[in-house]
């Protein structure tokens, strides 16, 4: 056993099971740490000593795998009283970190009422938006305690890195906001964010190491796992099959229906978005004939199971132009922010128009868990797709752009899509993506499986002078896997670039990077970078990164009838591989 295992094995040798946490509560005080050691069980004094030192060691069994471990241990040590019970110290650390972050949110509105620079007025709105977000996830990861069970205890490990991930994501995007501005209302908002960050960083780290825990122990394996079979479909799944055999999305009825000559319900999207119901639990469905909708479209967080359903991607389309250089920021470019979740686009077409000059220009901005993208367009030039958090499924779409024009820290995977490099400014050199994976913890990523990166026409003569890659860090952990794509010859033979910061290139070392039996003109390996972030998978580390593997489960892509390939293809050496992604 190597060093690091035998100290994770020592840690589990101590800890116990808690009543309602179960095995997976590996965090917790070790049953043989008893309230009083020395056998003196009338001694009420010693007895409540006991109980003190076993509640501290219960905090840093909990906060030893942490980033910021004495910030977890003060913090939690404080507030934890006598707990040992590692389900109530989670709980109590959630509450912490909601309480810390909610306190900060109030200073953040006073620092937006005396800012008087527009740039860093707009970027504190956006933070205060964005921190409530971000307690909104800790504070859903709060209920997801309550649900363990032996049964789903998998599924809800998942929730909560999925969940916790979008939390630290948020705050990370606020400090984002302040690029460009004048004031010093940067430095005073990461002053005030740094607590809140590392005590969510802290509690991913929690979770992801129980996570890995579990994992060992191979819990569902040791006590049963309830698959989910055909004969027991939830009652809900009928509701959800949007493209089965008898429920094709042309001959469902509609809730309602958006056309801009007025023979619809509405003539705009946003008036549609007002009938969705609240608490809504079942499919939504919103038509949306042919025509440019020229409209900022935002489905909140209450909005949802929307579904939007166009006529084609090239006709149905929602329009804007809003961007960086007019002075908004990045994160407030979209033109349509989709964060309810369990939403899904069929048919649709999403743009920003501003054109390659204006920087920055945001047409589409995800943030709703399970959203799924099947036969869509994005087009745009810089920043066109901001996949920002979250789990999102992209099938059949094309994504057209010049720089970072599929970015963001969800867990993204793109399969049998078109990524499509537009001719950028003089000078400029164009990035397919650019992933924002903060931390190592984070089970973010952008998967893209089949499907081609290829040049538009314009760019077609000009791609040996403007340079095209595959991906750049954008944050330290970013981690993108490409497998089965056809690249063309566009793409550079370094294949990557590093990401240029205001301290020189980062992300080279700390990145994850990988390409997998893709085939095309620009899928050679030899030439690429030598960074440490490199990686060859082979095909047992490839399967990780598949649908099924990559989001522990596809049930939620399977019941709109959707189509999804859950694995990864089988290769053959000296055979072409047939890829069939039915």
């Amino acid at each position: 056993m190597s060093e690091g295992n035998a100290g994770k094995g020592k840690r589990i040798a101590i800890i116990g099971v808690s009543t309602l946490l179960l095995v997976a509560m590996v965090v917790a005080v070790t049953i043989g740490v008893n309230l009083n050691e020395n056998g003196s069980n009338n001694d009420i004094e010693d007895n409540k000593k006991n109980h003190v030192a076993s509640s501290i060691k219960a905090v840093q069994t909990l906060c030893h795998p942490t980033n910021y471990e004495k910030e977890c241990e003060e913090s939690l040590i404080a507030g934890a009283g006598n707990t040992t019970d590692p389900k109530e110290l989670i709980k109590i650390f959630f509450n912490i970190t909601i309480t810390k972050i909610g306190d900060k949110l109030k200073e953040t509105n006073i620092l937006h009422e005396i800012e008087e620079e527009p740039r860093a007025k707009m970027a504190l709105d956006t933070c205060k938006q964005l921190m409530d977000l971000s307690i909104g996830e800790l504070t859903r990861s709060l209920d997801g305690i309550n649900e363990f069970n032996l049964i789903n205890v998998d599924k809800i490990l998942m929730n909560l890195k999925v969940w916790l991930s979008g939390a630290v994501t948020y705050q990370d995007t606020c400090l984002d906001g302040f690029e460009n501005t004048t004031s010093d209302a940067g430095k005073k908002m990461k002053d005030l964010l740094t607590i809140g960050m590392h005590m969510s960083s802290n509690a991913l780290a929690i979770v992801t190491d129980l996570a890995d825990t579990v994992n060992d122990w191979n819990i569902t394996k040791s006590f049963g796992r309830r698959l989910l079979q055909d004969s027991e479909l939830p009652s809900w799944v009928d509701q959800h099959r949007l493209l089965n055999e008898n429920a094709s999305p042309f001959k469902r009825k509609p809730n309602v229906t958006v056309a801009i000559d007025g023979s619809g319900d509405f003539k705009s999207i946003n008036e549609a978005l007002k009938q969705v119901p609240e608490k809504n639990r079942k499919p939504f469905v919103i038509y949306i004939k042919e025509g440019v909708y020229q409209e900022y479209v935002e489905v909140t967080k209450k909005m949802t199971h929307v579904v939007f359903i166009g006529e084609g991607g090239k006709k149905t389309r929602i329009s804007g132009n809003k961007n960086f250089i007019d002075g908004t920021n990045t994160y407030r470019t979209a033109t349509v922010a989709i964060q309810g979740d369990h939403f899904v686009a069929i048919n649709m077409g999403f743009e920003n128009s501003a054109g390659p000059h204006k920087h920055q220009a945001v047409a589409l901005r995800v943030q709703a868990d399970k959203s799924i993208f099947y036969n869509c367009s994005m087009d745009g030039y810089q920043d066109t797709l901001y996949a920002h958090t979250m789990r999102q499924f992209y099938r059949d779409c094309t994504i057209s752009g010049t720089i970072d024009f599929v970015f963001g820290n969800a867990l993204a995977v793109f399969q049998n899509c078109t990524f499509v490099v537009r001719k950028p400014m003089e000078n400029q050199q164009c990035i397919v993506t650019a992933q924002g994976r903060k931390e190592r913890q984070q089970p973010s990523g952008i998967v893209i499986q089949g499907g081609s990166i290829v040049s538009d026409p314009e760019f077609y003569s000009v791609r040996f002078e403007n340079k095209a890659y595959l991906a750049r860090p954008w944050k330290n952990y970013s981690r993108t896997i490409i497998m089965d794509t056809y690249i063309d010859d566009l793409i550079d033979a370094d294949g990557y670039l590093p990401w240029q910061g205001p301290e020189g290139p980062s992300g080279m070392d700390t990145c994850f990077y990988a390409e997998y039996h893709n085939i095309g003109p620009g899928s050679d390996k030899s030439k690429r970078v030598k960074w440490a972030g490199i990686w060859n998978l082979n095909s047992k580390a490839a399967r990780w990164f598949s649908p099924s593997k990559f989001f522990h489960g596809t049930d939620w892509i399977e019941v709109t009838g959707i189509p999804c390939f859950p694995g990864v293809p089988k290769h053959h050496r000296h055979k072409k591989t047939i890829l069939n992604w039915q």
